[in-house]
């Protein structure tokens, strides 16, 4: 296993903690909140002992904020999830995400393409009657 203090580790603790936010929202489970709150303290421990405090208590705050908009239980859950949702790269897992608190990701409707067969011949010279030449 990575040291904690790498980008490996930071990665890959980040990407849990995401994936633990996600099982949450579509259990409802207490126990999947649970683990997102213990993923989230592990984070702000930042590698420090277990029985050391955390220096910063961010993803624990979010964490809470987030399970709690999930279950729909505060005034600005709309806010707090869409927020979250931007933050979220990867395209596969924000989709999940946004299907699973039942927010419509779908993409800006595209305009139709413009159909230019009406100028395809315009501003060339006339060739006059293809039958009429000699090959």
């Amino acid at each position: 296993m990575a040291p904690q203090g790498s980008v490996e580790w930071n990665s890959r603790i980040l990407r849990a903690w995401q994936l633990a936010l996600l099982r949450f929202a579509i259990t409802l489970d207490d126990a999947d909140r649970m683990n997102v709150m213990a993923i989230a303290k592990e984070i702000d421990r930042g590698g420090r002992a277990r029985d050391e405090p955390a220096d910063f208590s961010f993803f624990q705050r979010t964490s809470s904020d987030l399970c709690t908009s999930i279950l729909g239980q505060n005034d600005s859950a709309g806010t707090i999830l869409r927020q979250y949702l931007a933050r979220i790269e990867d395209a596969r897992l924000k989709r999940a995400f946004a299907s699973a608190i039942g927010v419509d990701q779908a993409p800006a409707a595209r305009r139709p393409k413009k159909d230019n067969n009406d100028r395809l011949w315009q501003g060339l010279a006339p060739r006059g009657d293809i039958r009429s030449r000699a090959c």
